[in-house]
């Protein structure tokens, strides 16, 4: 019998689970009969299994809602909201009894009468019985329990081969549909601490091949090698094996979330909408388990403290409808998890002054921070600005626990945050307890591991390989097909040599670099010596290295060499190539790929004809090509270069059509391309490249160029780069110079070529623009209250098209009455009256900067030079 409990258990929490989501289902499209069948059923299973086991009590709880869920599955009853609350009640009283039953091995005493009384009178039509407040019963552990700090979660007695039901993962819209009768998978339950033992004993077996392959390299002895593949081919697909029953998505943690919002909801007088993405996102299941609290409490968190009551989320110009999402993903070998809300966000000067009042920091130390570093504060131990604690959560309070589980599996958690727009969190859990692909490299006589998830490609860089390295003043980058790289020189940043000048050209064979990925950006990691890829154990990092921030774990080698893993990201972060992953994307909805024109921006310096240094933006140009004169040929008196089997037209900025040569015979050329289109412009030298503000002041008229503005400390000309492409004739685009008007504009452009024309051809002009990559990132910021007096926007994009984007913007909202302008290479008369139809105020082809200057000035009414 004890075995047959134990199954009971298991079976009865997994049904559980599923019922909860099934409900919120239910609740939003009542007539769903497949979802009722998979309820009724749930529920008969519970009675049936708990009938046979004796278990009295159980039994006629789940009789009782068993004879409710009848009728609304034959139709006799209307399922309510109301109803669904009292079936929910009836499946909390169950999990009350089943905790009983886990922890005493028999059914707690209770009395159970006045529930029962209100499902039998709701079984015969009596609606007062279903509205009726629901007697007391203590919550479930996890919802009405602050997380634990000092021990793990517990180990569940059993393990099932496949996951239990996931819930959905995303909002509970009701869009799911239940799988109807299909046969659930043949499975067995395994207990956790066989699969743990088997884990290690693979580790093991994955450390024990390294060290037979390397002998067999070392030692070039061919009689090993067939049954060496073999033995590496077995190791491999039983680690595979292994390494799926301990992964589990972490959808599983999110299992109760939607019924937890729904009754902090009720509970709380508000409207919240749960966001669930990326819930199939894999992790290990010790990890799974220790997280689960935590995010539990982040949740209450939001939707106690965070999200505003509806009155006040309608007077701060806010959807009534509070927004909590979380969102997983992987990232540079890492998992990321964030909880975001759209709420209030955090009070900076709260914080502050809490901070000088419990002695935390002085007042001139505190005024030294960023708001970021003050945020910080809310993870110290009994720190909170709640005005009051309530009963579910308080602001603050539990986050230092929060810190302190997550560290514990070597995970840091960080918060962003806008007064008046929300707070997002990001949980960023290295690799653990794990097996994974790497590959090894040397630098400075030392051997480090890069996982191979984050490696894009390998390339051979001087030497006679093709590739070679640039230099743009003191900064070296790697030219790779139609890409200008950084590079990082991993033995000056790891401390190991002392920086070098990278050779650039033809000049010597500087070694390998691996080019590497984090979140958008790219870059590429030198080093002296490629190994081959291996199957790896990784350890986590110690507490006494977790401060560096450039390792992600440890491992052993197969000649017993313990060597460290390198985080990608980390190194992006430490010298500045690339920005923090988690933080570009960030639940609270800011349109990190976007363009701001207040914005620093990476700019190109050259010299071409005068002594004025002359810019542009490094995002425009494709690359950069050092072109042998005797490769420029003409055409129609127009200077050109074979260039993807195509002629590319090369314009010269003095004016002159003969190329002004270095002493080398050589050409330097700037290489604007998009799309099929290619343009070469001819320049002197190129100078440096510099990050800074474009604060352009208005030429006077000077063809070929924005304008004047200073950057680094002299006067520059800033070029008009559309101007340069209609010179090269095409269908690029027209251009010409206007006047200034101050408003604010979105840009919504799914090409980073057009986006960096764009924002500084309206920045010229006076406009502050932001711009983004789509329309989804368009509606987060409409979703966070950001204010703009118009929209510019592409028609062809990716997920939701510029019609269904202005029929959104036009449906309600803050932006509902904005001028909206479509930007667009279609201008056919079928096109422009279906854009107007679908809301857009005014339709301009791409890139007529006089329509569009125009366009915009006629919406805001504001005069315009001709």
């Amino acid at each position: 019998m004890d075995d047959l409990l134990a199954d009971f258990l298991t079976e009865t929490h997994e049904g559980l689970v599923a019922l909860d989501a099934a409900l919120l289902r239910l609740e939003k499209q009542p007539q769903d009969k497949p979802t009722l069948s998979e309820i009724f059923r749930l529920v008969h299973t519970i009675k049936g299994t708990c009938g046979f086991l004796g278990l009295g009590r159980l039994e006629k709880v789940a009789h009782a809602a068993e004879n409710v869920l009848g009728l609304y599955r034959d139709g006799v009853l209307a399922v309510t909201p109301d109803g669904v609350t009292l079936i929910l009640n009836a499946l909390d009283r169950i999990k009350e009894i089943v905790g009983g039953l886990e922890s005493g091995g028999a059914e707690p005493a209770g009395d159970d009468a006045e529930l029962i009384r209100r499902l039998d009178a709701a079984a015969t039509g009596d609606m007062a019985a279903i509205t009726a407040e629901a007697p007391p019963a203590p919550k479930p552990a996890e919802a009405a329990e602050p997380v634990a700090a000092e021990a793990p979660a517990p180990e569940p007695r059993a393990a099932a081969a496949p996951p239990p039901p996931a819930p959905p993962p995303a909002e509970p819209q009701g869009e799911e549909s239940a799988s109807g009768g299909r046969a659930p998978p043949q499975s067995i339950r395994v207990s956790v601490d066989v699969l743990e033992d088997l884990m290690m004993l693979v580790s093991e077996l994955v450390l024990t091949r390294n060290q037979l392959m390397q002998l067999a390299r070392a030692r070039g002895d061919g009689a090993y090698t067939v049954p060496l593949q073999r033995l590496s081919h077995i190791t491999s697909d039983l680690q595979d094996g292994v390494m799926k029953t301990r992964m589990q998505p972490i959808g599983n943690a999110w299992a109760k979330m939607p019924r937890l919002v729904r009754d902090l909801s009720i509970e709380l007088g508000k409207k919240i909408n749960l966001e669930m993405r990326g819930a199939d996102t894999e992790l290990d299941r010790q990890v799974l388990e220790l997280i689960k609290d935590p995010l539990t409490h982040m949740v209450r968190n939001s939707a106690d403290h965070g999200l505003e009551m509806p009155e006040d989320r309608r007077r701060a110009n806010k959807s009534e409808t509070g927004r909590i999402m979380l969102n997983a993903f992987h990232e540079g070998g890492h998992i990321l998890i964030e909880i975001a809300d759209d709420g209030k966000g955090l009070s900076t000067d709260r914080i502050r002054a809490k901070a000088l009042s419990q002695g935390l920091a002085t007042e001139a130390e505190i005024a030294a921070m960023s708001e970021r570093e003050v945020h910080r504060f809310i993870f110290r131990a009994g720190f909170s600005t709640a005005a009051a604690v309530t009963a579910v959560s308080g602001r603050g309070v539990g986050m230092d626990v929060v810190k302190t589980n997550v560290e514990r599996i070597g995970g840091t958690i960080d918060v962003s945050s806008t007064e008046g727009r929300g707070t997002s969190f990001t949980i960023k859990i290295p690799l653990t307890l794990a097996i994974v692909s790497a590959l090894i490299v040397e630098v400075a006589g030392e051997r480090f591991a890069i996982p191979q998830i984050g490696v894009l490609e390998l390339v051979r860089v001087g030497g006679g390989a093709d590739t070679r390295v640039e230099r743009i003043k003191d900064a070296p980058v790697l030219r790779l097909r139609d890409r200008l790289l950084p590079l990082v020189s991993l033995g000056a940043v790891l401390g190991l040599e002392e920086p070098k000048e990278v050779p650039v050209g033809d000049s010597g064979d500087m070694g390998f670099v691996v080019v590497t990925q984090v979140g958008a950006h790219v870059f590429g990691i030198i080093v002296d010596r490629l190994f081959d890829t291996e199957e790896i154990v990784v350890k986590p990092v110690a507490p006494i290295l977790r401060h560096i921030g450039m390792f992600s774990g440890n491992t052993i080698l197969g000649d017993g060499s313990v060597i460290m893993i390198l985080d990608p990201n980390g190194i992006a972060r430490v010298t500045g190539v690339a920005g923090d992953g988690a933080e570009q994307r960030s639940m609270a909805g800011q349109a990190t790929s976007g363009v701001r024109s207040n914005d620093k921006t990476a700019l190109l310096l050259f010299r071409a004809g005068d002594p004025t240094p002359k810019a542009v933006p490094l995002g425009l140009i494709a690359r950069l090509d050092d072109i042998p004169v005797e490769n420029i040929e003409h055409s129609g008196g127009t200077p050109v270069v074979q260039y993807r089997g195509q002629l590319m037209p090369l314009l010269s900025m003095t004016g002159d059509y003969g190329p002004p040569q270095d002493e080398r015979g050589r050409q330097t050329v700037l290489v604007f391309s998009e799309g099929e289109r290619s343009l070469g412009l001819m320049v002197d030298a190129i100078l440096d490249v510099v990050d800074e503000s474009l604060n352009v002041q208005a030429g006077q008229g000077r063809p070929g160029f924005l304008g004047s503005a200073v950057i680094a400390g002299k006067v520059t000309d800033v070029v008009d780069t559309a101007w340069w492409l209609r010179q090269a004739g095409g269908d690029w685009f027209r251009a010409s110079p206007a006047q200034t008007v101050t408003r604010r504009l979105l840009v919504v452009e799914d090409s980073a070529f057009f986006r960096e024309l764009v924002v500084p051809a309206l920045a010229a002009e006076g406009y502050e623009v932001v711009a983004v990559e789509s329309a989804t990132h368009a509606l987060k910021l409409r979703e966070r209250g950001e204010v703009f007096d118009g929209i510019v926007s592409d028609i062809e994009m990716p997920d939701i098209d510029g019609y269904g984007f202005a029929k959104e913007v036009r449906a309600g909202g803050a932006w509902a009455g904005l001028p909206m302008i479509a930007l667009t290479g279609r201008v056919e008369p079928a096109a422009v009256a279906r854009g107007r139809a679908a809301g857009f105020t005014d339709y301009v082809a791409k890139f007529d900067r006089e329509a569009l200057i125009g366009s915009l000035a006629e919406c805001f009414n504001v005069p315009v030079a001709a």
